[in-house]
């Protein structure tokens, strides 16, 4: 597992702060509710850098029954999707984005 952003809640289900990465430095990543879902399994949230829209987020329980956010970022400058977990800090102060690694599917051919 690898932090890769740091968020603070910016209204009642809004969330802003930073990703970075080795090949992502996005500052002022906004978390915003999805005003229009699509239908059942649309996203909760959309995230946006600045204008650019960079990826979705659904929102989800633990098996411990905590809050969080199932991310999904994407940008063609990436080889593949990037998927992460909005968490809230152990602090309780803000949240963290969260990367692991998927196991069990194939590496880039």
């Amino acid at each position: 597992m690898a932090l890769i952003g740091a968020f603070k809640k910016s209204g009642s289900n809004e969330y802003t702060g930073e990703i970075v990465t080795l090949s992502v430095q996005a500052k002022n990543v906004r978390i915003t509710p999805d005003a229009n879902p699509s239908g059942e399994k649309a996203p909760s949230h959309r995230i946006y850098a600045g204008r650019v829209e960079i990826g979705a987020a659904w929102s989800k329980v633990s098996g411990e029954g905590r809050d969080y956010l199932g991310v999904k970022l994407d940008d063609p400058s990436l080889p593949a999707p990037i998927f992460a977990n909005l968490v809230a800090d152990e602090a309780g102060e803000g949240f963290s984005l969260i990367w692991s690694r998927r196991y069990g599917r194939r590496a880039a051919e």
